[in-house]
């Protein structure tokens, strides 16, 4: 039994009928690479079924403290059902790209089951007019809950569903399962109780290691070597959302983003995706007549996992602010303003320590927390206060070598992220063979058009590969 950081717990306080906290993704197979050219659904719940053993995420559920007075824990569910957690589907003629992204948006509109280990995963057949896939390819759309993943540790459990070769000499066998009793509510209580006896040391500890980076912060701003975060502009991202969702993207090749980012002296690829982001959100406003005056701001999470942490449960992420430069027109401009802005936030985020301020998600009262999200979706908070941020960017390397399930090359990958009250955009940025998808989930309410902001992406990147090519 391991109880859940405060970090982790958040994502279950901050959940409501209409904000699921799970992320996710979808990835397109061709099965050309499997026995018989054929992939069956019994096939896939054989080849998931011999993987399980691998991580402890996929057969654990929650127990939950007596009257919430503390973070819940995870046990190992001695009723799992795999048949539950994986299920079949398949679109509706003509089967194109566009119904994909519908459905995909629809199931992970849908809560995760509570009381069950917090996990889905749909296959998706009848992809007969998805461009650049042959047919019989298939889609396997999969939803984790928030709380026990974040963005690095499911890229890793991502890599235990796949191969590296279509038919590996060395494959994992199912192993015997065993699940552990569920504890009483005595011994909740009597855990809830060492806890709180321990907490205020703690936490005062957790003070004193954040003040002498308080301090460097606060020297930082003074000799202006740091500057203070902009005020974020109000854009139609930050009001209420509704439970409906869409999705889509666009993929890139590698060595192009390279290209780019070599332009300006010391910018990374992560610059040169934030500056096409803001490209895109540029185009995008400006064709709705509400572009603001001022750089539209992303929130960029960031890993504090070591390198033996990265396939860990639970999350261990910070966050920086970097501004987009939406106001710039010059997309080298932009590209060299993003490139400073992110410099600084990373100074920032250093002379905090990252890690640390993490830890005070540690000590979220889980009722109050529970209560504070239901309250600010209720009462429409998000229309009043002032925002934090624009959008999320969150960027996830992957492997660049051709990932394998059950004998079925994944040849392309769309990912899925929760939005909410004033937060209403998400970009999911990862790599994989060779290329980078950006991929995007938002509100159907405050992007109608999907297929538009898709678009926009596109042209950003082509306006800034063709200003590249003629430097």
């Amino acid at each position: 039994m391991q109880q859940l950081s405060g970090q982790a717990a958040s994502f279950l306080y901050f959940e409501t009928p209409k904000v699921p906290m799970h992320i996710g993704s979808f990835l397109v197979y061709n099965p050309e690479s499997a026995p018989g050219y054929f992939v069956r659904f019994k096939d896939i719940l054989a080849h998931v079924e011999s993987r399980l053993y691998l991580s402890r995420v996929f057969r654990q559920r929650l127990v939950h403290v007596p009257f919430n007075l503390d973070h819940p824990y995870w046990i190992d569910d001695d009723n799992f059902d795999l048949e539950f957690h994986v299920r079949h589907i398949a679109l509706p003629k003509p089967g194109d790209w566009r119904q994909l992204c519908i459905q995909a948006a629809r199931l992970h509109t849908r809560p995760l089951d509570l009381t069950r280990p917090l996990w889905e995963m749909y296959v998706i057949e009848g992809l007969d007019n998805v461009e650049g896939t042959p047919p019989g390819s298939f889609a396997i759309l999969t939803k984790t809950h928030h709380a026990i993943i974040d963005g690095a540790s499911g890229a890793e459990i991502l890599g235990y569903l796949h191969d590296m070769e279509p038919d590996p000499p060395n494959k994992p066998v199912a192993q015997p399962w065993k699940g552990e009793r569920e504890p009483t509510a005595m011994e909740l209580i009597v855990r809830t109780h060492f806890n709180n006896i321990t907490q205020p040391a703690r936490f005062f500890e957790t003070v004193a290691r954040s003040m002498p980076g308080m301090m460097k912060l606060g020297a930082g701003f003074s000799s202006q070597k740091l500057k203070p975060p902009a005020v974020v502009p109000r854009t139609r991202f930050n009001g209420k959302i509704t439970s409906h969702r869409v999705n889509d993207g666009k993929s890139f090749a590698i060595d192009e983003v390279k290209k780019i980012k070599n332009a300006i002296p010391g910018a990374t690829i992560n610059d040169a995706v934030l500056a096409l982001i803001g490209g895109a959100l540029r185009r995008y406003l400006k064709a709705k007549d509400e572009l603001p005056r001022d750089s539209m701001i992303a929130m960029a999470p960031v890993s504090m996992r070591s390198t033996d942490q990265s396939s860990a449960a639970g999350n261990q992420v910070s966050g920086m602010l970097v501004a987009l430069g939406t106001h710039i027109d010059d997309p080298m401009e932009r590209l060299a303003h993003v490139h400073a802005e992110a410099q600084n936030s990373k100074a920032i985020t250093a002379a905090i320590g990252a890690r640390t301020m993490t830890d005070y998600s540690q000590f979220i009262p889980s009722s109050l927390a529970a209560l504070a999200a239901r309250l600010y979706t209720e009462m429409g908070l998000s229309d009043f206060t002032t925002p934090m941020m624009n959008c999320v960017v969150t960027n996830v390397p992957g492997p660049q070598r051709l990932l394998y399930f059950a004998g079925a090359a994944a040849v392309k990958m769309v990912g899925l992220r929760p939005v909410y009250d004033g937060m209403a955009l998400i970009h999911i940025v990862f790599s994989y063979c060779g290329e980078i998808a950006v991929s995007f989930m938002s509100c159907r309410e405050i992007l109608p058009d999907p297929e538009f902001y898709a678009e926009c992406i596109q042209a950003s990147f082509d306006e800034m590969k063709s200003v590249t090519a003629q430097a």
